[in-house]
């Protein structure tokens, strides 16, 4: 694979992977020969047709699998050998958008936003600010008493959004976010990840949506067959280094 996704030069690096591999059990593997790094402070959008491996590769990302060969690095650390005590601090570091939401049905709006602060352990003024800050963002404040069977799709998954940023996430990984929504909805949304991306935090975005992908200046596109990054087209697009926002600035 040529090196389309690695910005090279002096670009911060938050992801490498190096020959990573992953199969489950004795099957055949799911991810071969995965090599490309993700630069800090990028937006990435990972397609490819289904089966191809999207939600393996996005898991490698979050840490709910770990490579069955290769080397993975995150954050500088090389996870080959690090200890499971170590995960949960980089785990924090990291924010996931289900496909399917993940909400919490008996939990209103606000509480499944504040949930990952509450296990952080804010404190509950804290938290009220932070969650109403978050609920406007995605422009849902006057749905924040709700239980999710009440909401939308659309509202669904921008209160999953929510939840996943409200961390200040230094990587941002969402597996097929606009599947389960119409295409305004889809463009809002894409909009709150491209937004959240010009303030520092790297994306990761799982798409078949190639026209939200277009519609979208600073994408860089990786094609993901048969279990491996390929090249698709060589027009991919570079977005320049964005100095991170720091919490406070």
């Amino acid at each position: 694979m040529r090196d389309q996704v690695n910005h090279g030069g002096d670009e911060t690096l938050i992801v490498s992977f190096e020959s990573v591999g992953l199969r489950y059990g004795t099957e055949a593997e799911v991810l071969h020969d995965l090599d490309f790094k993700l630069a800090e402070g990028g937006l990435y959008f990972l397609t490819g047709p289904s089966g191809a491996g999207k939600t393996s590769l996005l898991k490698l990302l979050y840490l709910a699998q770990r490579p069955t060969r290769g080397r993975l690095t995150l954050f500088g650390e090389d996870l080959t050998d690090i200890g499971r005590d170590a995960l949960p601090a980089l785990r924090r570091r990291i924010g996931i958008v289900y496909q399917d939401f993940r909400l919490i049905n008996h939990l209103s709006a606000r509480d499944n936003v504040a949930l990952p602060l509450r296990i952080a352990g804010h404190t509950d003024e804290d938290i009220d600010d932070a969650v109403g800050e978050m609920l406007a963002w995605v422009g849902l404040e006057d749905r924040a008493d709700a239980k999710p069977p009440t909401l939308s799709g659309g509202e669904q998954q921008r209160v999953a959004i929510a939840r996943a940023v409200i961390g200040r996430p230094d990587l941002l990984v969402a597996d097929e976010p606009t599947g389960n929504v119409d295409s305004e909805m889809a463009r809002r949304l894409i909009h709150l990840f491209a937004a959240l991306n010009r303030l520092g935090t790297t994306v990761v975005i799982a798409t078949h949506d190639v026209g939200l992908m277009n519609e979208t200046p600073g994408g860089i596109l990786m094609r993901l067959e048969k279990g491996t990054i390929v090249d698709p087209t060589g027009q991919l697009r570079h977005p320049p280094r964005r100095p991170r926002v720091e919490e406070g600035a």
